[in-house]
Order: C-alpha cells, then sequence, then structure tokens
C-alpha cells in the first residue's frame, strides 16, 4: 500500500539540488520548490533513503520525510495556487 509523504530539503549546491529533485519528483509531484508531495510504498521508500542519502551532503544538507496518515491528508488546508497538476504517463521506446 502507498504511503503519502511530504519531504522537504534544503542543500545548498545547485547539482546535488537539481539531482534530489529529479529522485523526488519520481515518486511524487513538487508542491514547492523544495517541497515534495509522494506517493510510494514501503519497499521503494526504503531505496530512496538511501539513494537520497548518497546524493546529499550529510554535513551541510538536510532531507525531511514526513508520513501523512489518511485523516490528517483529508483535513488538509490549501490557500492559492495550490493545484497540483494531472499526472500523465508517457511511454518511452528505447
Amino acid at each position: 500500500m502507498a504511503l503519502t509523504m511530504v519531504a522537504a530539503y534544503d542543500v545548498r549546491e545547485d547539482d546535488r539540488r537539481s539531482r534530489l529533485a529529479a529522485l523526488l519528483q519520481v515518486h511524487g509531484d513538487r508542491v514547492q520548490k523544495s517541497v515534495f508531495l509522494l506517493s510510494i510504498d514501503e519497499p521503494d521508500f526504503c531505496e530512496l533513503q538511501a539513494r537520497a542519502l548518497a546524493l546529499i551532503d550529510a554535513d551541510t544538507d538536510s532531507l525531511w520525510f514526513a508520513r501523512q496518515c489518511a485523516d490528517c491528508w483529508g483535513v488538509v488546508v490549501r490557500l492559492g495556487q495550490t493545484d497540483l497538476a494531472p499526472r500523465s504517463l508517457h511511454w518511452a521506446v528505447l
């Protein structure tokens, strides 16, 4: 079963920040410049943590994951331009 999580980061270096954002975008949607809403299952989350740890500098960067329960997510208040873009599937032929 997929978990709903909020991921937020503060990464100093542009290259590391871009690679981390791309990694997080695989599993969810960007809702702010450094905040993602993820839908991910437990095994993929464990892999995501390992890959993210390999990307960031643990001495200068930070990455937070906050698990959101269905009840909590049901009462989220959103103001302003907060609509998420609809997810679309794309096919790639290699």
